[in-house]
Parts: structure tokens; C-alpha cells; sequence
């Protein structure tokens, strides 16, 4: 992507965070009447530094990670697998809210230009995730213009709003305007600080996005991914001031009917076309944000998936080219936490920065642990920088976790611990089966003779679908053998690795003594040929085709590549034979793909051709 589009795709979780981020901290210093208002100023300005600190330490996390280094992959390359489980943790928690807060703050944006939407927002925000899933499920990706303009259009509307409101203070001589009447509910206390800071330290969330994305940048990658996200940060930095400072200026206070930054653009713009203007983008750009977590939620659960700590569901792609389980398990996640809270921002918050600032917590600590192992050139200023934001995020990590625990910060500490200790049980599971299926001197007896397909006439055939399958006889399609004598057999054997199962499956094949093809779907060139290699050494008995999928798809190559040999041999009947794990408890189930089942469902309209399964019973 060029800049100039990675910047407003990738900030928008950022910069949208300014919609109900200042408003979250207002909304625990109003408690304490006028005299908490007054920290507004000073909780601000540390919270714009915690925004730079932060900001210059994934500076140098794109250096060092020039190929994306979130917070998962830092985390578990420099500190070990748990530390890593944890950010995936943080972050996994981190989109389903990002999900949910979106849209619960995008229609309090809606809601305060048309107050008769109020009793129906949570109907409306489960529609909208609902059409978000659709739109994923069907491949839809943020790029191009039509998806930068909410985010340019969300910038230029609080510029001009922050500008005009600051023009109309200068009249007055920056005098602020006094607040109305409040009522205190609490005093003004350390702890009272403390929270509010927590609460408008969410502005930072998605900070992170950009060094997560480098390889999307053009050449050079990490250079312009930095340039982007210095931009984003400055952008940051002045949308958020610039709030505050209005908010201050205009003794604005929280209400539950109107968001601040819409009683700043009333008091501002007036009812007029510029108001409307400011809503619309606010909602825009937080439909944006909620859209950019179905692209990272479900690369974190394929990350988790590649390295045997989540089911291998989460590694396949759909049709579309999108990670389709993972799209449906955060709709399913973000939707019944919107509904369960209400629809409301406020109380979703507590959860928000606990999972937020776990993850930067991790990733920058991670970097300081690389910058000491490599002591490459200017290693300490970037050690520096990244100690600085590790020591940043802590703080508001531990702050949060401990002044928002009733509040529902216990949640989202509960989930990370019992997200822990599932995603380990679920790697030692694999680890077990990978023993249980590996191969060793004589565990499977190879065939006695080399067992070879038919030829078609003109070769196997290649794994796509024929141009003109209608060319085939009908009578050559129908089913009409009725002895053994009629039948020509030809079994395929898909395997994915030289395992027991798959050993076990191609044995069986063979025992049958007829013809027999063992198919490999490998998803590049390279894994083709270490598969190759393996094949060769057990001894190439049996024939063999490799079909590249690019994409990770399994089915669909698998049922093109059968298609396409069933129309060129209309006369063979197809025996498919899976080999299956079957595992000894039913909750061990779900991490195990259900081939056979959706192989059968594709291939049900073809006639002559079988699917079969060989268990191999842990």
C-alpha cells in the first residue's frame, strides 16, 4: 500500500479511539464533581506522553521486525511461549472489544444526532456485526480509497472542530467557560486519578497495527511503515489534545444522552451541515475500526493454529480467501459481549485496557530482551526507548488491572488466565499425537510390489477444472455396473505427511491390489519438495501427485484434482481413502479437521466416486 492509504487503513483503530477515550476518562473525574474535572489538563498531557513513548518504541520494533512483528510473534521469539500465549491473550482481547466498543460508541455518535434510536441500539449494533461478518466472509479487504475517506474524513472533521472552537476561545481570551452545577459522588482521591487515567489511556489502542502490517507497505517496507506511523502518532497526539483542550475551554461534562465530542461539535457548528458532517465521520471511521480486527483476530488465531496452540480449523481459508473461522468466532465474541453490556462504551472500557496494554506490555519488554541479545549498531537507544515504553505500559497495565478490577478488569485478567491454560492444553494434545503418529523402524510394512494408476491416454491430469466437462458420454457418467467384472477401480490416497495414520491409510490402499495414486497438497514449491524428498525415502512404492495450493485450501484442490481425473476417466470408480484420527475423548474432537465429512458433502454430486476413512485410534 501506498502511504497515503496505509495511513488512514491502518490508523483507524487509532484515531478513532479518540471518540470515546477522552470521554471515558471525563466520565470517572465527573464523579468527583468540578474538583476531579480540574485533573482533566495534567492526566491529558501524561497520557500524550505515554501516546510518544509508545510511538517511538514500535519505531523500533518495525527495525527490528521488518517483515511484522506484533505483539505474539515478539513476544514468544524473546520471551518464551507463555509470555507470547499472553499477548496473543491481550490482543485476541483486544479486537473482540475493539469489535464491540466500535460499535457501541459509533451508534452513541448516531444516537446523539437522532435521540429516537436510543432503545434500539442494541438490535441495530448486532445488525451491523452481522453485516460486517457477511462482508468479510465474502472476502472484502481494507484498501483503496473508498475505505481511507472515513478516516481522512473523521481527521478533518475534529480539526476543523478543535481549529474553530480554539479561534472562538481566542475571542474570549481563553477564559473557559464555567462547568454546570455537578453533584460529587466520590472524592477527589489517588485512586480516582488513577482510574481515569486508565480509562483514557484506551485512546492508544491500535497503535500496534502498523508494525504488524510492514509487509503491506511499499519498498522499502520498514521505512515508510515508520514514516506512517510517526504520522499516526502526531495525528494522534493533536486529535486528542486538541479535545481535551476544547472540553476544557467549553466546560463540557460526560452525559448519558449526548457524547462529548458531539456537544463539542453542537456548541461549535451549531445543528447545521457541519455537525452532521462530524457524526457521520465519527460513526464512519468507528464502523472503520471495527472492520480492521476480522483482519487481525483471525491472523492471530492462525499464528496460534500454525504453531499447534489453537485448533487447525483457525488455519484454513475460506473461498473467499479469508481465515472464515476465525471471521465467525469474533462476530460470535463481540456480539454477545455488545449485547450482554447494553450496547453501552462505558462499561466495556475496564476489559478494553487491561487486554490493550498486556499486549504492548509483552511486545516492548520482548524488544528490550532482543536489542540485549543482538547489540547491533545504536542497540542501546533502542533498548532505551523500548524499556521506556515497557515501563509505561506496565504501569497503566497494573494500574488498570488494580483500580478497574470490580469494574470488570477481573474479566478480562479470567480470560487471559483460562485463555493460558487452553491454548497449553491444546499444544500438549498435538505434542501427543505428534508422538503417537510418528514414525519409527518398521511401524508400517511397505508393499511388496509397486501398485500404479491406469493412464488416462494423455497423462494424469492436472488439478484444475476441465473447460468442458460436457464433452464426457452421458452413458460413460452413469452408474450401471452390476458386477465386480465392470467395475475399474482407482484409489486415491490424499496424504498430508508420512505419519502413521497416512502409512496406515496407503497400506490399506494396497491391500485392496488395485491401482492405487497417493495425492500431497502442499502450499509451496518448497514444500513440495521436502515432501518429495520424504517420499523417496521411504521408498517411492506407490505413485504420487503433488498439487500446489498457495492459499492453504485443502478441499477445494482436492475435489478440482478429482473432478478433473473423473471427467478424463469416466469409466473409473474413485475410491478417496482418508486416513483419520480418532481420538479417545470427545472435547479432543474440535482439533481435529473434519475432512472426510466436508470432502463427502463436495463430491455427493459425482457419480462413481467413493470416500472412505482408515482410523488410527490414539
Amino acid at each position: 500500500m501506498r502511504k497515503l492509504v496505509a495511513l488512514p487503513v491502518l490508523s483507524a483503530d487509532a484515531l478513532s479511539s479518540v471518540a470515546y477515550g477522552p470521554e471515558a476518562m471525563l466520565a470517572v473525574l465527573v464523579l468527583a464533581g468540578g474538583a476531579g474535572l480540574r485533573y482533566s489538563v495534567p492526566i491529558a498531557v501524561t497520557i500524550v506522553f505515554l501516546m510518544l513513548a509508545v510511538g517511538v518504541s514500535y519505531r523500533q520494533t518495525i527495525r527490528a521486525y521488518p517483515h511484522g512483528g506484533g505483539s505474539y510473534i515478539v513476544a514468544t521469539a524473546n520471551l518464551g511461549r507463555v509470555p507470547g500465549l499472553a499477548a496473543a491473550a491481550g490482543l485476541m482481547t483486544d479486537y473482540i472489544l475493539t469489535v464491540a466498543i466500535s460499535i457501541a460508541s459509533g451508534m452513541a455518535a448516531v444516537t446523539s444526532a437522532i435521540p429516537s434510536l436510543r432503545t434500539d441500539v442494541v438490535p441495530i449494533g448486532v445488525v451491523v456485526i452481522a453485516v460486517l461478518l457477511a462482508g468479510n466472509l465474502r472476502g472484502v479487504r481494507q484498501a483503496g480509497a473508498l475505505f481511507a475517506a472515513p478516516t481522512y474524513a473523521f481527521v478533518i472533521a475534529v480539526l476543523v472542530l478543535v481549529a474553530t472552537g480554539l479561534s472562538d476561545a481566542a475571542d474570549r481570551g481563553f477564559q473557559p467557560t464555567p462547568t454546570p452545577q455537578l453533584t460529587a459522588t466520590e472524592s477527589v482521591s489517588l485512586l480516582l486519578v488513577l482510574r481515569a487515567f486508565a480509562s483514557g489511556s484506551t485512546a492508544m489502542t491500535g497503535i500496534e497495527a502498523i508494525s504488524n502490517a510492514v509487509p503491506a507497505f511499499q519498498p522499502t517496507e520498514w521505512r515508510n511503515a515508520r514514516t506512517t506511523l510517526t504520522w499516526m502518532v502526531g495525528l494522534l497526539v493533536a486529535l486528542f489534545a486538541g479535545t481535551i483542550a476544547l472540553v476544557h475551554l467549553d466546560g463540557v461534562v460526560p452525559s448519558t444522552n449526548e457524547t462529548v465530542l458531539s456537544q463539542l461539535a453542537h456548541r461549535t457548528f451549531g445543528s447545521g451541515f457541519l455537525y452532521v458532517f462530524t457524526q457521520a465521520a465519527t460513526a464512519a471511521i468507528l464502523l472503520l475500526a471495527a472492520n480492521t480486527a476480522y483482519n487481525d483476530f483471525p491472523r492471530v488465531l492462525y499464528l496460534l493454529a500454525r504453531d499447534h496452540q489453537a485448533p487447525r480449523a483457525f488455519l484454513r481459508l475460506g473461498d473467499r480467501l479469508a481465515f472464515s473461522n476465525g471471521i465467525i468466532l469474533l462476530s460470535i465474541a463481540a456480539a454477545a459481549i455488545y449485547a450482554a453490556f447494553g450496547g453501552r462504551t462505558g462499561p466495556l472500557i475496564p476489559l478494553y485496557a487491561v487486554g490493550v496494554f498486556l499486549a504492548f506490555t509483552l511486545s516492548q519488554t520482548g524488544m528490550v530482551v532482543h536489542w540485549w541479545r543482538l547489540r547491533d549498531r545504536h542497540w542501546r537507544k533502542s533498548l532505551a526507548f523500548n524499556a521506556t515504553g515497557a515501563l509505561l505500559s506496565a504501569i497503566v497495565l497494573i494500574t488498570a488491572a488494580i483500580t478497574k478490577f470490580t469494574e470488570g478488569a477481573w474479566f478480562a485478567v479470567l480470560t487471559v488466565g483460562l485463555f493460558i491454560l487452553v491454548t497449553t492444553r491444546i499444544r500438549h494434545h498435538y505434542d501427543t499425537v505428534r508422538a503417537a503418529v510418528a514414525l519409527h523402524p518398521h511401524a508400517v510394512e511397505v508393499p511388496s510390489r509397486t501398485i500404479t494408476p491406469p493412464s488416462p491416454g494423455t497423462g494424469m491430469p492436472r488439478a484444475t477444472r476441465p473447460e468442458a466437462p460436457s464433452e464426457v458420454p452421458a452413458e460413460a457418467e452413469a452408474e450401471s455396473e452390476e458386477t465386480p467384472e465392470e467395475i475399474h477401480p482407482l484409489s486415491i490416497v490424499p496424504i498430508a505427511a508420512l505419519d502413521q495414520a497416512g502409512m496406515r491409510a496407503l497400506a490399506y490402499a494396497a491391500s485392496l491390489q488395485q491401482p492405487v495414486l497417493a495425492l500431497h497438497i502442499s502450499s509451496s514449491a518448497d514444500e513440495a519438495q521436502r515432501f518429495r524428498d520424504y517420499w523417496n525415502l521411504w521408498g517411492d512404492h506407490l505413485p504420487l501427485k503433488i498439487v500446489l495450493s498457495p492459499y492453504r485450501a485443502i478441499v477445494a484442490p482436492l475435489v478440482n484434482y478429482i473432478e478433473s481425473l473423473h471427467h478424463q476417466r469416466p469409466d473409473l470408480t474413485l475410491t478417496v481413502i482418508l486416513p483419520e484420527i480418532v481420538v479417545r475423548h470427545g472435547r479432543h474432537r474440535l482439533l481435529h479437521s473434519r475432512l472426510a465429512a466436508r470432502l463427502r458433502r463436495a463430491l455427493r454430486p459425482l457419480p462413481k466416486v467413493v470416500v472412505t476413512t482408515v482410523p488410527f485410534h490414539l
